[in-house]
């Protein structure tokens, strides 16, 4: 899933009676006054592409199989939609912990409690999915993002934007490190203590550092998330300036990974027997690179110059981060300036405000339909059409009942103990 919220992955708007127009699932969280409903709408919209770009890797044909825009869709969503969903994941914590300004005393302690339930939630469902469907699952790692942002949620965004941009500096270093030093026998020994291991194919170690999305390098996806959430993104002049960041981002750091590493600096791995992260197809634990996988702890030094999806390189990072800015200014300006734009995408954004229902949904479908999961003899791009509008039929409809999708309610079920927090 790949690429991980990912799952929309931890709040939806409150339900009751048929809502009025849709806006955010975090919309019903109490917050200060600021942003905008174009806002929420474009950050849902900009959700239920990232949940898109995971079909896509999932379901549709593998990059070797396709031509032209195919390709282009393909290379894009690989990596890069799960980049997106863990940046929104940031975002949504933001809405969670008071938007512009974060929630204080009593407020503060409960928002928090919401939080960290979340993430227990996440983590638990994470792994009972990974029982079934191996490493590829996001939940885990996002209930794991969760608790290490808990410190973060009072921060403001310049001081979440400088961490996320120290994080992107320095922990790919960091993991390229640990993974050499991690031999066969002192990763068996670890995981041998470890029940999360013992359950699923993710575990703790996994989660921190050899998994798909490790918490070490993609909290940087996350702080930068939270940096957005605390910007006032209906203000023209902030859109602006984050447009000029984000393409600034993309354009020096996949620039400077072609400069240094060569022509296949921004290469994809995932047809090369390892995964990309995404592939439904790969077998779960193995990794693209020796950063999002211990199963390649012999790879030279000179990898972390590339910046292929999920290479898990900074120069991935930030341009991956760039490119997620740049989706979700898109977004919000598309929303706020086009209404009958916004109306007509009315049903995609349905997808957005229950994309943890639709995340975990198409996993369950590609079971029970046995579909093909992205495999080298899949060349069809029909299964990945029928999954896209499914998605999108049963988030209208079921929109037009409940203001939550059925996940959506259950996770905030779970979250009510936390109003009890002293």
């Amino acid at each position: 899933m790949t690429q991980t919220q990912p799952p929309q992955e931890t709040s939806a708007p409150q339900e009751n009676s048929p809502p009025p127009p849709r806006t955010s699932p975090e919309s019903a969280v109490p917050a200060s006054p600021g942003p905008s409903m174009g806002r929420l709408v474009g950050v849902d919209l900009a959700r239920a592409l990232a949940v898109f770009g995971m079909y896509i890797v999932h379901i549709g044909p593998p990059l070797s199989a396709t031509t032209g825009v195919g390709s282009w869709i393909r290379y894009v969503a690989d990596g890069h939609s799960s980049v997106l969903f863990a940046t929104l994941a940031g975002f949504s914590l933001m809405l969670l912990a008071g938007r512009r300004e974060p929630k204080t005393g009593l407020a503060g302690r409960q928002a928090k409690a919401r939080i960290a339930i979340r993430a227990v939630v996440l983590l638990a469902l994470g792994t009972v999915m990974a029982m079934e469907y191996g490493g590829v699952i996001i939940l885990g790692f996002y209930g794991v993002y969760f608790l290490l942002a808990l410190p973060l949620v009072r921060l403001s965004a310049k001081t979440l934007a400088i961490i996320a941009a120290a994080f992107a500096l320095v922990t790919p270093q960091l993991a390229f490190v640990l993974t050499s030093l991690l031999t066969p026998s002192v990763q068996e020994s670890i995981n041998a203590y470890d029940p999360l291991r013992r359950l699923s194919e993710v575990g703790v170690l996994d989660l921190l550092l050899t998994g798909f999305y490790p918490a070490l390098t993609w909290m940087s996806f996350v702080i930068a998330g939270m940096a957005l959430g605390r910007l006032d993104l209906s203000s023209s002049t902030v859109r602006r300036r984050l447009a000029v960041v984000g393409a600034s981002l993309t354009v020096a750091a996949y620039g400077m990974s072609l400069l240094l590493a060569g022509k296949n600096a921004l290469r994809s791995t995932a047809e090369d027997g390892s995964s990309s992260g995404g592939s439904g197809s790969m077998p779960p634990g193995s990794g693209s690179m020796p950063l999002d996988g211990g199963s390649f702890p012999d790879m030279p030094a000179s990898s972390l110059l590339s910046a292929g999806p999920h290479s898990g390189t900074t120069f991935d990072i930030i341009g991956s981060v760039g490119v997620a800015i740049l989706v979700i200014v898109g977004a919000t300006v598309l929303m706020d300036r086009l209404p009958r734009l916004r109306r007509l995408a009315k049903p995609v954004i349905a997808v957005g405000t229950m994309s943890l229902t639709a995340y975990v949904g198409h996993f369950v479908a590609q079971s029970v339909l046995s579909t093909p999961a992205g495999t080298s003899t899949q060349q069809s791009w029909l299964p990945l059409i029928m999954y896209v509008l499914g998605a999108i039929v049963f988030a209208t409809i079921w929109s037009r009942f409940f203001r939550r999708g059925p996940l959506e309610y259950l996770l905030n079920a779970a979250t009510k103990p936390a109003k009890h927090i002293r």
